[in-house]
């Protein structure tokens, strides 16, 4: 397959959770012969923390403004078998028009923030990737929340075909690696800041290090506020980009998986950390929420924490017992969770939808 794609970063990991997706999808992609354009927007902010140059298989189509690059967007687009487009991408109408004035390829839209959108649009704030018809013109909606997400995505924002396509890990990036002394950790948290995570990090990151003085807590990711809680036995370690995480995790006795708020309400919403930690054979302790058992078994494969407590016995369990749990979710993460898995999952999903059309073409 031919597939353009019209996103918000793939080229910086800085700020978002898409370009690491992406990156192994379009890795993926590419090894079973099928070929991605990108488009992305290039602001300020994302050329400032670059780390991803090329597209291998592919191609990385930069641009400063929509008009500048919409004849070379409608020239592809016409040669594509499928174009997509993501939530939070900066010309998400735009590119959404264009795609509805070329005939030919097959009209998507991915939502890699389900939960977010929902509880926006509940709230009477629409995103500026939503259109004023919603998502009715798009052909197929893929979401990266499962469960009753799927089913509010249809009532509330009219999209005719759903399915869940979450988040995965590129194996060949995230695996164990050799640990490094500054990130040792017993507990770590790897994250951007996020208001609405803040109640649960401090319940089950901030509070387990102030009662544990003996203990090694290191959290990293950008966008922290100089007033931060920190502690100190708390180490900071600023954005780190994807090359990166492995040693993170690897130097990890154990590390912690903080949902956002509207994604824990929604349920079936994996980060893609989630994912990430496990492929590096690193135990996790994860909050709670509706689905999670669905990804990871938990007692076998991922530990679960309520509360301060919780964390407080998790972290004193026995290093060969957080070995043998991170070593089934590193199982899990490679039997089900890889971005080839995923990109599977597309090109089977896209193949349906396009059965369909010829069929109701043809009758």
């Amino acid at each position: 397959m031919n597939l353009v794609v019209f996103g918000l970063a793939i080229s910086s990991s800085w700020g978002n959770g898409h370009a690491t997706l992406w990156r192994g999808l379009c890795a993926a992609l590419a090894a079973s012969g099928h070929r991605v354009t990108f488009f992305e927007r290039d602001v300020e902010w994302y050329a400032a923390n670059r780390d991803y140059h090329e597209l291998p298989g592919g191609r990385l189509e930069l641009y400063s403004d929509w008009k500048d690059v919409m004849p070379t967007a409608r020239r592809l687009l016409a040669e594509a078998d499928a174009a997509i487009v993501t939530s939070y991408c900066p010309d998400a109408l735009p590119a959404q028009q264009l795609m509805l004035a070329t005939s030919g390829p097959m009209r998507v839209f991915y939502d890699l923030d389900t939960a977010v959108t929902l509880a926006r649009i509940a709230a009477g704030d629409y995103p500026s990737y939503i259109g004023p018809r919603l998502l009715a013109d798009y052909d197929l909606v893929l979401s990266y929340s499962g469960g009753a997400a799927l089913g509010q995505l249809r009532e509330r924002l009219k999209a005719r075909q759903v399915a869940p396509l979450y988040g995965s890990v590129d194996p060949a990036v995230h695996r164990p690696a050799a640990p490094r002394p500054n990130y040792r950790a017993d507990l770590s948290y790897l994250g951007t800041y996020a208001p609405d995570r803040q109640g649960s990090l401090e319940e089950l990151f901030l509070a387990p290090a102030r009662l544990a003085r003996t203990g090694r807590f290191v959290l990293g990711g950008s966008g922290y506020p100089k007033d931060f809680p920190w502690t100190d036995n708390i180490y900071f370690v600023r954005h780190l980009p994807p090359g990166e995480h492995p040693v993170f995790y690897s130097s990890s006795r154990l590390t912690l998986n903080v949902t956002r708020a509207a994604m824990a309400a929604t349920g079936y919403s994996p980060s893609g950390r989630l994912f990430e930690a496990a492929a590096c054979g690193t135990a996790i302790l994860s909050d709670r929420w509706a689905g999670l058992d669905s990804f990871f078994e938990p007692g076998v494969e991922i530990l679960l924490a309520s509360n301060r407590e919780s964390v407080l016995e998790a972290i004193q369990l026995s290093d060969g017992e957080l070995r043998r749990i991170g070593r089934a979710a590193r199982e899990r993460a490679l039997a089900e969770h890889t971005a080839a898995h995923r990109a599977e999952e597309l090109v089977r999903l896209l193949d349906s939808v396009h059965q369909s059309q010829q069929v109701s073409a043809d009758a």
